[in-house]
């Protein structure tokens, strides 16, 4: 077994030495100037990785490293009127250590070879993206996210405080990094497909993490781009497919026999949704709706903040309800959290049918009440973050879904 492992591991060194070596080789150039590695070397040092852990452990890699840069040190002041560059050099330590670490983790090493290849082979396509295509205002705002996302956010610590112990600060520190990744990723899908196709694609994505935050991002580009407030509200609207197939996911998910009396509600809701967003998307004036952007930031760290909090006042509100009046039914509890999220409502709902405490074919009613809920709060967010005239095209949007629901729960 052991041999097997070591074969496995020694055969993983090698294809990746060979695989960084197959790039680099048809890209060393010939004569004179030509790179100092290839593919035969390459293939070399991520065997003897491979070989020195296997040997003499991290104290011998360690030694073949210190003898590998002296080596590359050489070669590379050989070649500094030529170019000026250390790619080869730094992808040929990279290789060393990859080769040691197919000893351990062979998985984790390969995945890291094929990255590796794959920013070498597009290397002039990276080069022109960050000169050429990704401006100044971008740049930033990914800056930020990334801190945000991988600095703050772990930071955050994870418990509820305050009146009515509502509030968790990673909960809305989860919520800012999540509108502003909708944000950059609609931001990203209409400089690659244009407006029309774009936004409505990224909003559906964006609308399985939070569809009230795609709304709210959708109404925030609304303001700087009027001409496009169509193409925008067909895209707020459609991230509603995302929480209708969410709501559907989690009732079966729970047990299969909850969705017996919801599955006329949720196709109803699918089908008038579509068919509203796809009427939005194509009017007849829809003239230059496939023209990329061109300039501006990916997402507004301002609407971010303001709509986090909106989010957490509705639900210290919530709290404050249930906290005074105590648990009414149900129903009560439903509209209450369905104004924050549909989908833990929803599956709140679900658990107590699955306990028994709920009947099945009584659990259409308070999954509806909190889809309305939430698409009345919906309805609120479009307001305030796109303006009459964005909201005035997305709330009939999320009368006629709500209204086909319910009259789904009525014909079945």
């Amino acid at each position: 077994m052991n041999e097997t492992l070591g074969m496995a591991g020694a055969a993983a060194a090698l294809g990746i030495g060979m695989l960084i070596g197959l790039e680099r080789e048809r890209h060393k150039g010939q004569g004179d100037s030509r790179a100092c590695a290839g593919l035969r070397t390459f293939a070399v040092t991520a065997l003897l990785g491979y070989v020195a852990m296997q040997v003499g452990g991290g104290l011998l890699v360690g030694i073949v490293a210190l003898g590998l840069a002296l080596l590359v040190t050489v070669a590379y002041w050989r070649s500094l009127s030529d170019d000026p560059g250390v790619t080869s050099e730094v992808a040929l330590f990279a290789v060393l250590v990859l080769g040691a670490l197919c000893n351990t983790a062979p998985q984790l090493a390969i995945a890291i070879g094929v990255v590796i290849a794959g920013l070498l082979t597009y290397r002039q396509k990276l080069h022109h993206f960050a000169n050429s295509q990704l401006t100044e205002a971008e740049m930033s705002d990914g800056l930020v996210l990334l801190v945000t996302a991988l600095v703050v956010l772990p930071l955050t610590p994870d418990r509820f405080i305050g009146p009515y112990a509502a509030i968790n600060l990673r909960t809305i520190c989860t919520l800012t990094v999540l509108l502003m990744a909708v944000g950059a990723v609609g931001h990203i899908a209409v400089r690659a497909l244009g407006t029309r196709y774009g936004y409505a694609i990224s909003a559906i994505a964006s609308g399985f993490a939070s569809s009230t935050v795609t709304i709210a991002a959708m109404g925030h580009i609304a303001v700087k781009e009027p001409a496009n407030i169509k193409v925008l509200s067909a895209a707020a609207v459609l991230s509603n497919l995302a929480t209708i197939i969410q709501v559907g996911l989690i009732l079966g998910t729970v047990d299969p026999g909850l969705l017996r009396n919801m599955w006329l509600p949720l196709l109803l809701g699918l089908g008038v949704t579509a068919l509203y967003g796809v009427c939005l998307m194509f009017p007849a004036s829809a003239a230059g709706a496939n023209e990329p952007i061109k300039v501006g930031g990916a997402f507004n760290l301002k609407l971010a903040l303001v709509v986090t909090l909106t989010m957490t006042g509705i639900t210290l509100v919530s709290s404050a309800m249930l906290s005074h009046f105590g648990q009414v039914g149900v129903m009560l509890t439903a509209t209450l959290t369905g104004f924050a999220d549909a989908h833990s409502s929803t599956a709140s709902i679900a658990s107590l049918a699955k306990a028994g405490l709920l009947p099945f074919d009584a659990i259409a009613g308070p999954a509806l009440i909190a889809v309305s809920s939430n698409s009345l709060s919906k309805c609120l967010v479009a307001w305030v973050s796109g303006g009459r005239r964005f909201a005035a095209y997305v709330i009939p949007g999320q009368v006629a879904l709500t209204l086909a629901m319910w009259a789904g729960t009525l014909v079945s």
